[in-house]
């Protein structure tokens, strides 16, 4: 073997080929060998990978059974972006305003990368195609002498292989050996030069520069406006004639302005008694029709709302008045009130003498340091829980009174000491007219307005009283409210010394008055002083009578309605008193132990008379029956931060209707005790009206004056 091995060396050196065939054969060797040891490492690597692979379970794995595994869910996926912004607004200049865009592009790029392709038919591509073909053609020329060689090579390497097929492996280990040696000796290969790249992008460098525009400077200047200087001096006479010239200018426009009003009445009324259009009669018709509607629904409604308190107005008496001893008891019924009067006091009542379920109220404050606007509301106990006719006044409104022919009249006194007419009639919010400044307005507020017969010419007539001390006559002449002072409340006894020695008279401050009910020209004055006067319509400067009536303000004066000579007045010095204005001294007195706000005769009988007091107590009384205490004191509101103001009686029904300072309303029946009517006799019609209800005042006033008389004699 080893003869043989050197045998075959040397003739592989002695070869025409030289060392050349070896050095493949002892490669192919080298490659196997550590192709096996590297399948070996690899076998021993995933055998230890095997071993050491083992399941690890984090701590807090939920542990589910195989039907849970097994469970599939379905999720959706959608190409919608959830990061892009859905409330985009960009400017129409169409539209010239901000619009909403509808379209979102739901698109997001991760990863973005410029490519340097070129198209083969553009000008560029076919340059490159031209140049890369020229350059292959060139490399073919250069590297044909080394090929040749490369083949013969390969051709005694392969019949080398064939010969050498069944040799040992320590054989093929000494040609390796011989063979790593040849190959240090032989020279390297040529190398092949190497090609430059073509500019692929065809970059260029470029530069720009705008040219910039010259500055230019441009200015104005105005002229100057011309001045004039100017002096005077300003004397008694020069303001004085300013003034007549400017009444004079006023005076014209004023001139001017008539005929184009009279003009533009005369169309107006044209327009009016021009002949409607078929198309307008029936609109207006269908408003009509559906407005007379709506409110006889909503009536419907509310009376099934309040039919327990519907029943108990009409049907209830109260059975238990019979083992009271004489005492009664006040029903409560419906309760008035809107949002807008929450915070305003109820400042006067009145109810319509035509329509008996009709009642005004009238809104504003009594504290001084709390005035703001004031609100008129017109209420149907047919329909409780919203008022019929809303007005709303700037100032507050003190008093209110009915016209007693005319009912849709209604006059009102203000806080700042004006007085309006309202006219139901018209669908307006502001009243008809009104005094003012210039019409001789009072000064002070306006406590109470009452209507009287019309003049002479048929004019609407009316009277008011405020703190100012002036009792007033307003009489609508020509759609404006003329006034005249029928009588000032001057004080005796308080002259006061003026500069120059002047002699000043104070004057009263009215807060109450009241028309006799038969005698015209008599009427009563309540004041601040605590006074009552007695006056006439045909004195000026003269009382009739002073009544040293009340130590506080006089809050209420009122005639009897039957009886001629009797008149009842309340004060905040807790006490109600009932006189004879013949006699300066009261018939009755009765101390109600609070400040007495109002007082009121009822209609149906001449001893029977409410009043209210600020701890939130109304009282009743009946002279026939009890001539020292009354009959009713019942509790209508809670005292805390709230005050009883007006109390009116229903001039048809067993109705009173009660106001207080939060603008609230409320009705109360009288129970049977409060209302005793003469039993009839056997075989005799009872007998109603002034001829009972006279001699029953009568014979109590007589039972009054008997003491006086006995120790005049």
């Amino acid at each position: 073997m080893p003869a043989k091995a050197g045998d075959r060396h040397r003739q592989g050196q002695s070869g025409p080929s030289g060392g050349k065939a070896v050095p493949p054969r002892a490669a192919k060797a080298v490659s196997k060998k550590r192709d096996e040891d590297v399948s070996t490492e690899a076998g021993e690597g995933a055998d230890e990978h095997a071993a050491a692979k083992t399941l690890v379970k984090p701590p807090d794995q939920l542990e589910l059974t195989e039907a849970e595994l097994k469970e599939e869910f379905t999720r959706i996926l959608t190409a919608n972006n959830p990061h892009a912004p859905q409330n985009i607004v960009r400017y129409s200049f169409k539209k010239r305003a901000y619009k909403p865009v509808s379209y979102v592009d739901q698109m997001a790029i991760h990863f973005s990368l410029n490519g340097n392709m070129i198209l083969k038919d553009s000008d560029e591509g076919r340059r490159q195609s031209i140049r890369l073909s020229t350059a292959a053609e060139k490399a073919p020329i250069e590297t044909s002498a080394g090929t040749s060689e490369e083949a013969e090579i390969k051709d005694e390497e392969s019949a080398g292989d064939t010969q050498t097929a069944g040799e040992e492996e320590a054989e093929e280990s000494g040609t390796a050996e011989v063979a790593e040696a040849d190959e240090a000796e032989e020279p390297p290969p040529p190398r092949v030069k190497e090609q430059k790249l073509a500019n692929q992008f065809n970059f260029i460098e470029r530069a720009t520069r705008t040219l910039n525009n010259p500055l230019r400077d441009r200015a104005c200047q105005s002229e100057p406006t011309p001045c004039k200087d100017f002096s005077a001096t300003a004397n008694q006479w020069k303001i004085y004639d300013a003034y007549v010239e400017e009444l004079q200018k006023m005076e014209r426009s004023k001139e001017k302005e008539k005929p184009k009003a009279q003009i533009a009445k005369k169309e107006e009324e044209k327009k009016k008694g021009r002949k409607l259009t078929s198309l307008d009669l029936q609109h207006s018709d269908d408003i009509t029709k559906i407005s007379k509607a709506a409110k006889i629904m909503e009536r419907m409604v509310n009376q099934n709302i309040f039919d327990d308190i519907a029943q108990d107005f009409k049907y209830f008496e109260d059975a238990s008045d019979e083992y009271r001893d004489q005492q009664g008891t006040l029903l409560p019924l419906w309760k008035f009130q809107y949002e807008k009067t929450k915070r305003l006091a109820v400042t006067a009542i009145s109810w319509n003498p035509k329509y008996k379920d009709l009642f005004a109220v009238g809104y504003g404050s009594y504290d001084f340091m709390k005035q703001g606007q004031g609100m008129l509301l017109l209420y149907t106990m047919k329909n409780p829980s919203f008022p019929e006719y809303v007005f709303s006044s700037e100032s507050g409104i003190m008093c209110l009174d009915f016209h007693n022919d005319r009912p849709y009249l209604m006059a009102v006194g203000f806080y700042d000491g004006n007085v309006a007419i309202y006219n139901l009639k018209k669908a307006t919010s502001q009243p008809s007219y009104k005094s003012s400044a210039k019409s001789g307005k009072h000064t002070e507020p306006v406590w109470q307005v009452k209507w009287q017969k019309d003049d002479m010419d048929n004019n609407l007539n009316f009277f008011s009283v405020s703190s100012d001390g002036r009792i007033v006559s307003w009489t609508l002449v020509k759609n404006e409210l003329v006034h005249t002072d029928v009588i000032k409340l001057s004080v005796e006894g308080t002259t006061m010394q003026g500069p120059e020695g002047l002699q000043l008279q104070t004057l009263g401050c009215g807060t109450s008055f009241d028309f006799h009910k038969k005698i015209d020209y008599l009427f009563l004055v309540g004041t601040e002083e605590g006074k009552i006067y007695k006056c006439s319509k045909c004195y000026s400067s003269q009382f009739l009578d002073v009544f040293e009536a009340h130590h506080m303000a006089v809050d209420s004066v009122s005639w009897n309605p039957y009886h001629l000579k009797v008149f009842i007045s309340c004060s905040s010095d807790w006490t109600v008193k009932i006189w004879d204005h013949t006699i300066k001294t009261p018939m009755f007195v009765f101390d109600l132990n609070s400040a007495v706000g109002d007082v009121a005769w009822s209609p149906y009988s001449s001893t029977v008379f409410a009043a209210v007091t600020t701890d939130g107590k109304a009282h009743v009384f009946d002279l026939n029956i009890n001539k020292y205490e009354a009959l009713c004191t019942q509790l209508v509101v809670a005292k805390k931060k709230n005050k009883i103001t007006h109390i009116q009686f229903n001039p048809v029904y067993p109705v009173v209707i009660i106001g207080d300072e939060r603008g609230h309303v409320t009705s109360l029946k009288l129970s049977p005790n409060l209302r005793k009517m003469p039993k009839a006799k056997k075989g005799q019609e009872v007998k109603k009206g002034p001829e009972v209800e006279i001699p029953k005042l009568d014979k109590l006033l007589n039972l009054v004056r008997e003491p006086e008389s006995n120790g005049g004699k």
